[in-house]
């Protein structure tokens, strides 16, 4: 039976077309419920304190569960870490095959991607200090492991949407590297370094409303500089 999909993450209060696929809907559950427990209580930790700094003891009392089953579940903390960034990345990384494949312009392609990609971080903002951690400050299987499951997929994906879009007249040539830093470090400060900001500017927090207008600004900005001129009237009407 085929469905229809979001091709981004239904946070920011903030409705998008739906592409119809055979992508399910969601992705099945963990299989061990503890195991879940435990990622769901870092997630939260994580959040609810601004900071990657959690314990297993944290962890343990959060979740309800004994600090040992980290161990028995995931080795380790970092093991842990490692799991729970390969399940909030996920749902965004499952779809990039389904968005290449839709019958629409790599425009709309490249709008309803900077949208998934920010609603993926307004929903877990500790995603990107998640990942300077595993690929800087673990061991390099770690490191390694994101980069297969993360990094790589992510720069595919933007390499093949990037050319696509130029071989179509819609796109400028455009680096893949250089636009992956620019979106995903833009996510990054966003949601790290506003913290920063609210100390010393009084900024406020990211809310539904603020991720909306951050959506809106990336599309503006990041189309702006890749779309040729002809591709900029039609988009602009």
């Amino acid at each position: 039976m085929r469905r229809c999909l979001r091709l981004s993450a239904p946070s920011c209060g903030e409705d998008r077309d739906l592409v119809t696929t055979s992508v399910p809907t969601r992705l099945p559950a963990t299989k061990n419920s503890t195991a879940e427990k435990l990622l769901v209580a870092a997630s939260e930790l994580m959040i609810e304190r601004s900071s990657i700094e959690i314990s297993l003891s944290d962890i343990a009392q959060k979740s309800g569960a004994n600090a040992a089953l980290v161990k028995y579940h995931f080795g380790n903390k970092d093991g842990l870490l490692l799991a729970l960034l390969e399940r909030n990345a996920a749902t965004e990384l499952s779809n990039l095959e389904y968005l290449l494949a839709q019958p629409i312009t790599p425009t709309a392609k490249l709008k309803l991607h900077i949208g998934g990609i920010i609603r993926a971080y307004y929903r877990f903002p500790y995603m990107n200090r998640l990942i300077h951690y595993l690929l800087h400050e673990t061991k390099p299987e770690c490191a390694d492991e994101v980069s297969k499951f993360f990094v790589a997929p992510l720069l595919d994906f933007h390499r093949r949407l990037l050319a696509d879009g130029f071989s179509r007249g819609e796109f400028r040539a455009t680096d893949p590297v250089l636009f992956y830093t620019s979106l995903i470090g833009a996510c990054d400060h966003l949601f790290f370094g506003r913290h920063a900001m609210s100390r010393a500017t009084g900024v406020g927090p990211v809310t539904d409303e603020v991720c909306r207008q951050y959506i809106k600004h990336m599309e503006t900005l990041i189309c702006g500089g890749i779309l040729t001129q002809a591709e900029e009237a039609v988009a602009a009407g």
